[in-house]
């Protein structure tokens, strides 16, 4: 293990998020110490959930507008993902409640934790809880479709299992969360 010592850090950015450049020492696998400088971009931390059903064979997925795909050449900046969002002041559990009926107007009663992941270490602090959890018709309370007042504007998709992974294959799915959630299904078996 690598012994650090932070000497400084900067805050290059706070419009948003926080944009930080860290200057520290580390010391090498050959015992010379190295002084070396990285950004990390603190957004907090989130919480996503792939909703399934095994008896239709079915997934709740949404789309929508996402700035970074478009001015990295995604052609309309749309983006198929599974619910997630921010966890603020609450726990994994409580956002993603709290963001499935937001997002998907879906009310699910057995959320399961699966597992937790960093989306990208090498610049982001944010790590990521991943839940999946059944859903039926009768758990719509609403068409879904986010919060008026931050101007989502998600589409919420009932998709074929199947249709799904396979829109992985034809990239039609990019999003790394939602592709891990599908694989998830697919290797136990949640949608039959």
């Amino acid at each position: 293990m690598k012994e650090i010592k932070i000497l400084e850090t900067t805050i290059l950015s706070d419009n948003w998020y926080v944009l930080k450049k860290i200057s520290y020492e580390a010391k090498g696998n050959d015992g010379v110490i190295v002084r070396q400088e990285r950004e990390a971009y603190d957004r907090g931390n989130g919480a996503t959930i792939l909703l399934y059903n095994k008896e239709n064979k079915t997934v709740i997925l949404t789309r929508q507008f996402r700035m970074p795909t478009y001015i990295n050449g995604n052609d309309t900046g749309m983006m198929i993902e599974c619910c997630a969002g921010l966890l603020d002041q609450d726990n994994p559990e409580e956002c993603i409640r709290r963001e499935t009926i937001e997002e998907t107007g879906y009310n699910v009663t057995d959320v399961r934790k699966v597992f937790e992941a960093y989306m990208s270490p090498g610049s982001v602090t944010e790590i990521l809880y991943f839940f999946v959890a059944a859903y039926s018709k009768e758990q719509q309370v609403h068409a879904g479709g986010g919060l008026e007042e931050e101007q989502e504007n998600i589409e919420v998709l009932e998709l074929p299992f199947t249709a799904a992974m396979d829109m992985i294959r034809t990239g039609d799915i990019k999003d790394g969360k939602t592709i891990m959630l599908l694989q998830y299904a697919a290797i136990n078996n949640l949608c039959g």
